[in-house]
């Protein structure tokens, strides 16, 4: 029958490499003796001691760890930054890069807007699973083995501090989005006089939808002038810009998804070979519409969140 002392460190030498039992086999007994000793000589019984030095020592596989120099982590502290610095350059660059290919790949062979929709959601989750295991495995490898760890190790330097804006709306975000609200106005209104004889569009909206998108756009307009004038992202600015996000994008989905953006008789259509060509053009422009309005919304709702806690906007593309 084993003891205690027997079964802990039995336990402990389960994960220590077959050459190196022997001798932390000794190590460890004659620390756990000289623990109990000590314990013995203030007066304690040998049973108490013995739990007492072996509580001490605590859990037996992170004691082996320390002996064989395992890392009991899957990565450790200084692969970790370097590890994440990949994982949001992989997330945020590659992913959607490969997302918008795929759905692009999608578009031509099937573009019903579900199949479209399905295989944009399957292929993120199936990718983004795929991205994180091998790059995290990969990591784990390096950090046992130690291959390759000195050349994605490098000292910290001051040009990898990130950049930051301030948290207030600038005079040139005011006139980036005046300028944009009068590009898409004219465009509106010079397709169906000036580009071709058949606009692009469909002209039977005059009678109500594209006068409805130019009220909406002006109030985009009034909306960055606004903002200007508040001079900081809060959390109405926010709730505004959703509701005028959400109000201009229903409307243009609505008629592209029922057939109604685009004019059915505009001649580049007709003359482009293949039947599915307005379709997948359809479809496409609703996951931009969509996508981009739904970006817009984060990144008006992290600015708010942001300003609301006093922190500054850190400039994409910059720092770790």
């Amino acid at each position: 029958m084993t003891n205690l002392v027997d079964r802990y460190v039995f336990t402990a030498l389960r994960r220590i490499p077959e050459q190196q039992r022997s001798d932390i086999d000794r190590e460890l007994r004659a620390s756990i003796e000289d623990a109990v000793e000590s314990r013995l000589d203030a007066g304690e019984s040998r049973e108490a001691a013995v739990e007492a030095a072996l509580t001490e020592l605590g859990d037996p596989d992170r004691l082996a760890d320390s002996y064989s120099g395992r890392p009991g982590y899957l990565i450790g502290p200084e692969m970790f930054p370097i590890w994440r610095s990949v994982m949001k350059t992989l997330f945020t660059m590659a992913l959607p890069v490969v997302i918008a290919v795929i759905v692009v790949i999608q578009l031509f062979d099937d573009p019903s807007i579900g199949t479209v929709i399905g295989t944009a959601v399957s292929s993120l989750i199936t990718v983004g699973a795929h991205m994180a295991f091998w790059t995290t495995l990969s990591f784990a490898v390096v950090e046992r083995t130690g291959v390759g760890s000195t050349d994605l190790k490098r000292d910290w330097t001051l040009k990898d501090l990130p950049r930051y804006e301030p948290g207030r709306a600038t005079t040139p975000q005011l006139i980036s989005g005046l300028v944009w609200v009068a590009l898409l106005i004219t465009a509106l209104v010079l397709q169906q006089f000036t580009f071709t004889d058949v606009p692009v569009l469909d002209p039977a909206n005059w009678a109500f939808w594209w006068p409805v998108l130019i009220a909406l756009f002006v109030l985009r307009g009034l909306y960055h002038v606004w903002l200007h004038r508040v001079g900081r992202w809060t959390m109405t600015v926010a709730a505004v810009n959703a509701a005028l996000t959400v109000a201009t994008t229903a409307p243009m989905v609505w008629l592209l998804a029922t057939d109604r953006f685009f004019n059915p008789a505009f001649h580049g259509f007709l003359e482009l070979e293949g039947g599915d060509v307005k379709t997948w053009l359809t479809t496409t422009v609703i996951a931009v519409v969509v996508l981009g309005g739904l970006w817009d919304i984060f990144e008006t709702t992290k600015r708010a969140v942001q300003e609301r806690r006093g922190l500054p906007t850190q400039v994409p593309g910059t720092g770790l």
